[in-house]
């Protein structure tokens, strides 16, 4: 039987991947998980949650464990890990000539940052919203970050602290919210809960038929979510609504 394919689209799918990349990277050069922390400004945990959450994604083990040596022992990436690493110097530098060309034939025109985000960014995710991180809240066993969208409305999003050194987010750093259209429950009106974002818009289109109806609704010009209201919510087009999602679904992306 031959070794498990590798699930490349998933594993280099998204530009938060960079970091973990890199953090693979260090363990091939230096043998440790340790060392590879060090080298990029993270935790041990961080940099080991990095190796497990690529691995997860790729659907292979990218590092082994390295018995011997006159250090007693340390880690060393598998084939597949290798195979990463060069599918990810591919993909950089396809990247960059991407966006090379891009800058010449736009000729000094503005780009939108959530097209320039596409580029690196391919997910099941419906809602994609750039934002700008507005305040970062350390608690009890996570972070909380606050996000500004363009309309002035606020998201927030529960991360942990390893997913915080590895993004390196900073107050004023361009980003997207990203969650999926199933995790928001649109309906006219939503009391406010702890752990639950609200916003609101005015519904831009409503799907028909039996179920649960499929809602796309306009926060602000450019700005819009989707997610789904029961059947008996009675949204008409245009008429106000408001959408509630947990702050744990939000996941936050950061352009390459």
């Amino acid at each position: 039987m031959g070794a498990a394919p590798i699930a490349f689209e998933e594993v280099l799918a998204s530009s938060a991947s960079d970091k973990r990349i890199e953090v693979l990277r260090s363990v091939h050069l230096a043998g440790s998980i340790s060392q590879a922390a060090r080298a990029n400004g993270v935790s041990y945990k961080a940099a080991w949650q990095a190796v497990e959450t690529l691995s997860n994604l790729a659907g292979v083990p990218l590092m082994e464990k390295a018995v011997g040596g006159a250090g007693g022992g340390g880690a060393r990436l598998t084939a597949q890990g290798l195979a990463v690493l060069r599918a990810a110097d591919l993909l950089q530098a396809a990247r960059s000539q991407a966006l090379a060309k891009i800058s010449r034939s736009a000729r000094g025109s503005a780009i939108a940052p959530s097209g320039l985000a596409a580029l690196g960014l391919r997910t099941s995710m419906r809602n994609n919203l750039p934002c700008t991180v507005q305040a970062i809240v350390r608690t009890r066993g996570s972070v909380r970050v606050q996000l500004a969208l363009a309309d002035g409305q606020v998201l927030a999003s529960r991360i942990t602290l390893e997913s915080l050194q590895l993004l390196g987010l900073a107050p004023g750093m361009a980003a997207l919210a990203m969650f999926k259209a199933t995790a928001v429950t649109v309906a006219p009106r939503i009391v406010a809960l702890a752990g639950v974002n609200l916003v609101q818009g005015k519904v831009a289109r409503r799907s028909n038929g039996a179920g649960a109806a499929e809602v796309s609704l306009q926060l602000g010009p450019g700005l819009a979510l989707v997610g789904f209201a029961e059947p008996d919510s009675g949204l008409k087009l245009r008429q106000p609504a408001m959408a509630a999602l947990e702050e744990s679904a939000v996941v936050i992306a950061l352009a390459a």
